[in-house]
């Protein structure tokens, strides 16, 4: 029976993360609740995802996590510089704007982009891949971006969560293969289905707490939600495109990758009068995240998977 039901999960996993969506903006206590669990929940989603996927299909050759490699430097660091050298030519680098955005630009991908890879009907190792080595670089990566954004504050901060978010994924990756390892039967048709209705559960409850922000703000100030759904949409999905048009259909997880980043990471090092503006853009931003397999399917073409 319950394999029944997360089977058909699975095949309406866009639908579940929809209703997630709506959930977050309908409940808002429940989104408050559930935000004091992200950390947990994102170990989880890791975990179910490294179960999925398995260590031999993530970790792939060395010329695949090369391209990972190349990937996650263009995105991490040389993406955000830029950004930071044209909202400083224009006089704007000081905004709310500028600094949501760089700071997106500077985050790895979220841990879901291997599973909106997934439900888009493509292969989620190599998301997984982008995942793990931006992590990895983060470190290193924020480090000259920090230095050119000097109001965010404390880089010890920000690199002593990008160590807990590091320490969190391996954790939760590692486990995710040893169970896959130690039992074989997890790599079966109908476990796979199991798994995937899982990890669509999994991310409806995160995008829940991630909302926590959203429905508080449209009470007070409608306009303003609008004013950063319509930047996040834009720095998102605009993201994937641009990524998609250089890369074409073998992209795909990198173009996810691109438009997907999690910036929450940054929350613990911004100062208090920054929290609130980054806190609604973050809510603003799981819109386009969460729906980019419904929104992105047509777009990235293509339905061979990779067990």
């Amino acid at each position: 029976m319950l394999l029944g039901v997360l089977q058909w999960i699975a095949r309406h996993g866009r639908l579940v993360l929809v209703a997630g969506l709506l959930a977050g903006l309908a409940l808002p206590g429940l989104a408050e609740v559930l935000r004091d669990w992200l950390a947990q929940m994102v170990a989880v989603l890791l975990f179910l995802t490294a179960m999925r996927i398995g260590a031999r299909a993530a970790l792939g050759s060395l010329a695949q996590a090369g391209g990972a490699l190349g990937a996650s430097l263009v995105m991490q660091l040389a993406l955000p510089l830029a950004a930071v050298a044209g909202f400083a030519a224009f006089g704007v680098l000081q905004t709310p704007m500028a600094l949501a955005l760089v700071l997106m630009l500077a985050a790895p991908p979220v841990a879901g982009v291997p599973s909106f890879t997934l439900m888009m009907g493509h292969d989620p190792a190599p998301g997984l891949r982008l995942l793990i080595v931006g992590t990895a670089l983060l470190p290193l990566t924020v480090l000259p971006v920090l230095w050119a954004l000097p109001t965010l504050g404390s880089a010890a901060g920000v690199l002593e969560a990008a160590g807990r978010l590091l320490l969190v994924i391996a954790a939760a990756t590692v486990a995710g293969f040893a169970l896959r390892a130690a039992l074989p039967r997890t790599a079966d048709r109908r476990a796979i289905e199991a798994l995937d209705g899982l990890t669509a559960l999994a991310l409806a409850v995160i995008v829940i707490g991630l909302m926590s922000a959203v429905a508080p703000a449209l009470a007070s100030d409608p306009m303003l939600v609008l004013w950063w759904f319509c930047v996040a949409v834009a720095a998102n999905l605009g993201l994937q495109l641009l990524a998609y048009m250089v890369l074409g259909a073998r992209g795909v997880a990198t173009s996810v990758a691109a438009g997907n980043r999690s910036i929450a990471l940054f929350l613990v090092a911004l100062p208090p009068d920054m929290m609130a503006p980054l806190l609604l853009f973050i809510g603003c931003y799981q819109l386009p995240m969460f729906l980019t397999p419904i929104i992105m399917k047509r777009v990235y073409r293509g339905r061979h998977v990779t067990a």
